[in-house]
C-alpha cells in the first residue's frame, strides 16, 4: 500500500483517534508565550516512585505528551525577509529533500504502528505523533516554497511491512538525529548568521522532536516490562538489528533523483559535518559535542525527572569527549 506525499489521514488510518483543535486566527504574545511554557515545563501530580512498564508509567507518559501539546499553526508561522546571504545560506543546506522526506516516512511509521497498538491510550499518544510529525512535514513545506527552495519530486510512502519495526527505526533515529541538532540549532542561533525571527518560527519545532523522544524513550521502556520471556527476547534483537541498520544508514550518503534524473547526494550526518555551515567561527567537533550535550539537557530540564530520557547519544558523546578534548590539546 502507497500513500502520495500528500495524502496522510490519522483518523482514518487509527480507529478512534482525533485530530487536536488548533485556534483560528494568529496568536497574541502572550498565548504564544503560554503555550511555550506549557510545551517546555510539565511534572505529574502523583507523588512517589514510578514502577516502569506500570499502568502509573504509562498514564504518566501519555499525560505528558497530552498536555504539553503546543497548538501552533503551520500556516499562520511567519517568514521573515532574508538578506541575500542569509537566503543563500539557508538555501545551499544539503538536507531539505531528506528533511521533508524523512518527515514524510515518520508520521506513516508511527500512525502504521499506533494503528496496531492495543491500549487505547498509548495508541491515541502515538497517533498524535504521528499527526506531530506530519505538522512538521507542513512547517518545512511552507519555508521552501516561501523562500523558493527547489527541491526533488517526493516519492510515494510505502506502508510498513513490519509496522513495530519501522516504528522503532523511526524512534530510534530520532533519538541520535535530535540530539545532534539540539546543538546544531544552538550553534546557528549563537552564530548571529540567521536573523533571531527564523531562529523563532522554528523553536517550537525542536522542542516538539523533545517531546517526541521523550515519549519514545518511555514507550521503549513500557513496552519491554510488558513482554513474556520469549517476546522480551525477539524485542531486544530486534533492537539491536535497529542500531545496526542505523549505524550502516550513516555511513552513507542518501541519493536522489530529481525531475532530470540527476543524482543528488545529501549527508545522512550533516548534523555533525555541517555545524560549520552554521556559524563564521571556527567550531571544533569537542566543542560541538559538549554543546549537543549541554543542549540535550537543557531542553529535557522541564519535564518530571522520573521519565525516562534517551541516554544512548548523551553517553556515547560524553564518553567521547574527554578523548577528543585530549587530541584537539595535542593538536
Amino acid at each position: 500500500m502507497t500513500f502520495e506525499h500528500d495524502a496522510f489521514d490519522p483518523e482514518a488510518l487509527v480507529p478512534g483517534f482525533h485530530e487536536p483543535v488548533l485556534p483560528e486566527g494568529e496568536p497574541d504574545a502572550a498565548t504564544i508565550a503560554a503555550s511555550e511554557t506549557r510545551t517546555r515545563h510539565w511534572s505529574s501530580t502523583q507523588a512517589g516512585r514510578i514502577k516502569y512498564g506500570s499502568d502509573a508509567h504509562k498514564q504518566m507518559m501519555c499525560r505528558m505528551f497530552e498536555e504539553t501539546f503546543n497548538p501552533y499553526r503551520p500556516s499562520v508561522l511567519k517568514w521573515p525577509t532574508l538578506d541575500d546571504a542569509a537566503l543563500h545560506r539557508i538555501t545551499s543546506l544539503p538536507i531539505w529533500d531528506i528533511a521533508v522526506q524523512t518527515e514524510g516516512k515518520a508520521r506513516l511509521r508511527m500512525a502504521a504502528y499506533a494503528r496496531i497498538v492495543p491500549d487505547a491510550q498509548m495508541r491515541n499518544a502515538l497517533a498524535q505523533n504521528a499527526w506531530e510529525e506530519n505538522r512538521h512535514k507542513e512547517v518545512l513545506s511552507k519555508m521552501v516554497q516561501h523562500y523558493g527552495i527547489a527541491l526533488v519530486p517526493e516519492p510515494p510512502y510505502e506502508y510498513p511491512k513490519d509496522p513495530e519495526w519501522a516504528y522503532l527505526v523511526t524512534g530510534y533515529s530520532e533519538c541520535i538525529d535530535s540530539f545532534f541538532a539540539f546543538g546544531l540549532f544552538k550553534v546557528a542561533h549563537d552564530s548571529g548568521l540567521f536573523p533571531p525571527e527564523l531562529i523563532d518560527t522554528f523553536e517550537p519545532v525542536m522542542q516538539e522532536e523533545c517531546r517526541h523522544i521523550l515519549l519514545f524513550a518511555n514507550w521503549v521502556a513500557w513496552h519491554r516490562r510488558n513482554l513474556n520471556l520469549f517476546q522480551r527476547i525477539a524485542f531486544e534483537w530486534k533492537v539491536f538489528r535497529v542500531w545496526w541498520f542505523l549505524g550502516m544508514e550513516r555511513m552513507e550518503l542518501a541519493k536522489s533523483l530529481d525531475a532530470d534524473g540527476n543524482e543528488h547526494a545529501q549527508d545522512n550526518n550533516f548534523t555533525v559535518t555541517g555545524a560549520q555551515s552554521m556559524t563564521e567561527k571556527e567550531l571544533s567537533v569537542a566543542e560541538l559535542m559538549a554543546t549537543c550535550v549541554s543542549e540535550n539537557d537543557r531542553r529535557f530540564s522541564g519535564y518530571d525527572p522520573r521519565l525516562l530520557r534517551p541516554t544512548t547519544m548523551p553517553f556515547l558523546v560524553k564518553c567521547a569527549l574527554p578523548v577528543l578534548r585530549f587530541f584537539e590539546r595535542r593538536k
